[in-house]
C-alpha cells in the first residue's frame, strides 16, 4: 500500500518540477524579448525612445526579479524527498482531507493526478500553517471550515 502513495508522492513531485520548468522558460523568454526589444530602439531618435527603451529595461528587470524567484522555488522544490513517509504535516507530504488534498512544496495552484485533485501549497500559506504538524485522524479549522485529515504519507 504505501508504496502506492509514494508514487504518487514522486509523481506530484515530478509534476510541480515541470510547472516550475515551463514557468521559468516563459519568465527567460519574457526577459529576453524586453532586453530584445530595449535594444532594437537604441540610436533612433533618441529622446522619442529614451522612454520606450526604459519602460523595456523596467519589464525586463520585472522578469529577471520573476526567474530569480522561480529557481529559489525551485530549489525548495529540489529539497523535497519523494521516499520519505511522512507522519505528520511538513515539507514534502500529500494531505488527504475529507474535503481536498494537499502537496506541501511550493504554492503552484491546482496540479490534477488520477482524476484527484492536490493542491501544491507552500509551507508559507495560512492553510498550511492551519495544519502543521497534525497526523493521521486530527482535525483543523482554517476560514471557519473544519477538515478531517484521512491520510498524510
Amino acid at each position: 500500500m504505501l508504496t502506492q502513495e509514494l508514487e504518487l508522492k514522486k509523481r506530484l513531485l515530478q509534476e510541480s518540477s515541470k510547472i516550475l520548468n515551463m514557468q521559468i522558460q516563459a519568465a527567460k523568454e519574457a526577459m529576453d524579448d524586453a532586453q530584445e526589444s530595449a535594444n532594437e530602439h537604441q540610436g533612433a531618435m533618441e529622446d522619442r525612445f529614451e522612454s520606450f527603451r526604459e519602460a523595456c529595461q523596467i519589464q525586463r528587470d520585472m522578469y529577471a526579479r520573476q526567474l530569480d524567484e522561480l529557481i529559489t522555488t525551485m530549489g525548495m522544490l529540489r529539497r523535497i524527498n519523494a521516499t520519505k513517509v511522512n507522519h505528520e504535516i511538513s515539507l514534502g507530504a500529500v494531505v488527504l482531507t475529507e474535503l481536498q488534498n494537499y502537496f506541501i512544496g511550493v504554492s503552484l495552484g491546482e496540479i490534477k493526478m488520477e482524476g484527484d485533485s492536490f493542491f501544491a501549497i507552500s509551507g508559507m500559506s495560512p492553510i498550511y500553517k492551519a495544519m502543521a504538524g497534525k497526523t493521521s485522524g486530527d482535525t483543523f479549522v482554517f476560514r471557519d471550515k473544519e477538515y478531517k485529515i484521512l491520510q498524510v504519507f
